[in-house]
Parts: structure tokens; C-alpha cells; sequence
């Protein structure tokens, strides 16, 4: 077999793991969640924080009203903060270090940010779309 067909073998294996592990139930973490984004024009990563009012069942709700927040929300909300870095190192530094309270809580929520921000770097050194998982 050649290298090159184990490499793609490898790249296959690799997918359908990460696939299959995308589908388990993830608590939310109740410090927040982030939408991830790239701006090639300033040459930065981008990252939002939004509040996550939770239930006692751990969903998602309106703080207002205490209504269950569907995936696709009626509106567009506001973040509470709104950090940019030219590297994923960077951000991380910023979410991770100085004074407290940080904006991540549960360390599942840490490692899945640290993924998201070095795919948004090499989609940043690049030049292409990110799009967040």
C-alpha cells in the first residue's frame, strides 16, 4: 500500500471518528457560548460571547421571558463581548488569563474553543472561508 493511500485511509478513519463523536450530547456551558468568525479584511479572528441563561434540565432559555431558545433564534442578539487577536494563541490568552470571571467554564468548552481557534488561524494564514463546527 502507498504512502498516499494510507495517508488518505488515515484522513478517511480520522473524518468519520470526528463525525460520529459530533453527534453526543454536550452540556452547555453556563459561562456562555462563542460564535466563532474570521475577518480576512483586518487579517483577525473574531470571537463573540453571548450569555447562556440556563434551565434547571440544562436548555438554553430566554432571560426575559424563561422561553426555551430554539437553534435558530427569531433575531439576531447581542454579545456580551467581542474579542479579536491575530492568532489563535492570542485569543486564547484573552479568554483563558487575567482576572476572573472568564468567559469559559467547563474544560470540554476549553478544548473544543482551542480546535475552533486554530482552524480559524489556518483559515486566516490561508486566506479561506471558516465556518464554525
Amino acid at each position: 500500500m502507498s504512502t498516499a493511500s494510507t495517508s488518505k485511509d488515515n484522513d478517511h478513519e480520522i473524518g468519520s471518528l470526528d463525525d460520529e463523536l459530533s453527534k453526543r450530547f454536550i452540556a452547555l456551558d453556563p459561562s456562555g457560548y462563542f460564535l466563532v468568525k474570521v475577518d480576512l479584511y483586518r487579517k483577525e479572528i473574531v470571537v463573540e460571547h453571548y450569555n447562556n441563561d440556563l434551565d434547571d434540565l440544562g436548555r438554553a432559555i430566554d432571560p426575559k421571558t424563561g422561553e426555551i431558545l430554539a437553534c435558530k433564534g427569531s433575531g439576531p442578539r447581542k454579545p456580551l463581548t467581542v474579542f479579536r487577536a491575530k492568532s489563535a494563541k492570542h485569543m486564547g490568552i484573552q479568554l483563558s488569563e487575567g482576572e476572573p470571571p472568564y468567559p469559559i467554564s467547563k474544560i470540554d468548552h476549553a478544548m473544543y474553543m482551542g480546535r475552533e481557534l486554530q482552524r480559524a488561524e489556518a483559515c486566516l494564514k490561508s486566506g479561506s472561508e471558516y465556518i464554525q463546527d
